[in-house]
């Protein structure tokens, strides 16, 4: 999964249909969630499209989610999230600013907004995880 400073570099030199393809190849770049852990359990609330997040066991108290969406800016969007905690320290993850590392790519006024309702609840839930596998840890 790309760095979410590299997708940035990236993203600031495109246009707005060239961002949505962007995003889009992002998306399509996800880790395969499996269909069994597509529950309400791990669904995202609050997002017009259906949102997944599974977090899965990581390597030396590192986090991994496996995550997806039926719609493809969202599931771009879930692949910004994700490149910005995927594989860090739980720690480092409960302490980071996750909306203020998406602040950047300015997604409220470059997507509609029921494309992105759905982002302020996936980064709580990574939080939350994070959190609590900090705790344990």
């Amino acid at each position: 999964m790309p760095i979410l400073d590299d997708i940035l570099e990236e993203y600031t030199f495109l246009d707005g249909d060239e961002r949505y393809r962007l995003l889009i190849e992002l998306g399509r770049a996800l880790e395969p969630m499996p269909d069994a852990l597509k529950t309400e359990a791990t669904m995202v609330r609050g997002c017009s499209a259906s949102m997944w997040v599974y977090p899965t066991p990581g390597t030396e108290g590192q986090l991994h989610f496996l995550a997806d969406s039926n719609a493809a800016i969202t599931k771009g969007i879930v692949a910004l999230v994700l490149s910005a905690v995927q594989d860090r320290a739980a720690g480092e993850v409960a302490a980071m600013d996750i909306a203020a590392a998406l602040a950047p790519f300015d997604l409220k006024n470059q997507l509609s907004s029921n494309r992105t309702q759905g982002v302020p609840n996936m980064i709580a839930l990574v939080r939350e995880h994070a959190a609590r596998i900090a705790a344990a840890g």
